[in-house]
This record gives C-alpha cells, structure tokens and sequence, in this order.
C-alpha cells in the first residue's frame, strides 16, 4: 500500500490538481443503500463506487494525484493498486475534519498545489467532464460544485496558498457559496454531480453509465436501473 510519503503522480505538474478522496469505512458506508441493495451488499457497492471515482481521476488529464483519507484497510488496499496515495483518518473527527487533514497533507508535499475535495461516491465520473470542472476551478480561489439534488456538494476546491475549509453534510452548498466559494454552473458535468446514496440515485447512475467496477458488483445483484426505481 502507497503511505503518506509516497504520492502517484503524472509525469507533467504544471498546472495540475491533487484531489483529496474520503472514504467511510465500509461497514458503515452507504448506509441508505440496505433498502436497495441489501445489508450485505452495502459494502461492496461502496468500494465498488470509491474504485471507479478514484480510477476515473486519476485518468482525468488535469489530476496530478489522489489522495484517500480512509481507515478501512481493505479499500485502503484496493485504492492504492490504482495508485492512490492512502492517509489515515488521523482527526477521527468526521468528513470535514478528515477532508481538511487530507488537504495539509498535500501541502506538505506540495505547498503551492490547488487542492479539491471529492466525493467517493461517484461511479458515474468521466474525467473529461472533470477536467472541465478542474479547469473552471483553476481561475478562483475556491469552487464548490453542487450535487445532482441540488443541495450537498460533490466538488469544493481551492488554489495554492488558499485553504481548502470544507463545510459538507447537509445543505452543504448553501455553506460554500456563503464562505465565498465561487459556484461551478458548467452544463454537461453530470457525472460530477452524481453522487450515490440512494437506491433511485444509483438508478439513475446506471442509466447515465457507470464504471467496470460498479457495473460488475450490481449486475452480479441484479441490480437493473429500472428495478431499482420500483423498489
């Protein structure tokens, strides 16, 4: 597993992002998802949605690295095979906290990076439509962008030399836009957008086209959009 010292990066800094990643431990990731998808299930669709958000970054050509603050070994171990560099939930103090710590931990490498946090639960990303989003953000101090029920946020960033002041949970995008994060209202970043924490939400993510991973663990569930949208 890659530990803090280590961090995957392209071969071009210049002008990319470090994206911090935070990840429940499984047992009690996606907790919403049981009525859909069974208690059992739960934990491997939320791996399952974490590998291909952090596979997707790390093709986005803009994404220099991605770092995960997690205390699960076993995905700590599944992330880092995709080159994810794996931090510990030091703070142990909740998202925002473990988001903020993710965040020094990039800037202890790389004091100048831009920083952005990003939902695990994004099986849907396309690094093209997130490399959009990183380009927008390149040009404030921070962004957020809001999810697709308009009311948390997948997406907060900031330039180097800005802190990063994560504010999620809740009506978390009414937070960034009063702390004087500058909102991203780009069209066609869908797939930036949509989180998973419901059973219609992942049937909406499957219709918009999910990634292997996710694809694979709700076919071998049976899981169909359509099915899921009756339930």
């Amino acid at each position: 597993m890659r530990t803090e010292g280590e961090i995957a990066t392209n071969t071009d800094p210049a002008g990319l992002w470090s994206l911090v990643v935070p990840l429940k431990p499984l047992a009690r990731a996606k907790s919403r998802l049981g009525r859909a998808a069974g208690e059992l299930a739960r934990p491997r669709l939320a791996l399952a949605f974490a590998q291909d958000t952090v596979a997707a970054a790390l093709a986005c050509p803009r994404v220099r690295g991605v770092v995960v603050v997690t205390d699960d070994a076993a995905a700590g171990a599944a992330l880092s095979a995709l080159g994810a560099r794996i931090v510990a939930d030091v703070p142990a103090a909740g998202l925002n906290a473990a988001l903020a710590y993710g965040a020094r931990s990039v800037r202890a490498l790389a004091p100048a990076l831009p920083v952005a946090a990003l939902n695990a639960d994004l099986p849907a990303l396309r690094g093209g439509e997130l490399a959009r989003v990183l380009d927008f953000a390149s040009a404030f101090p921070r962004t957020f962008l809001r999810d697709a029920a308009g009311i948390g946020t997948t997406f907060l960033s900031c330039a180097g030399g800005t802190e990063l002041r994560p504010a999620f949970g809740g009506p978390s995008a009414a937070r960034h836009l009063a702390s004087g994060a500058v909102e991203i209202t780009l069209p066609g970043v869908d797939s930036v957008r949509r989180d998973v924490d419901t059973g219609e939400d992942l049937g909406v993510a499957l219709a918009l086209g999910v990634g292997p991973r996710t694809e694979r663990v709700t076919a071998a569930l049976a899981l169909t959009a359509d099915l899921i949208q009756d339930r």
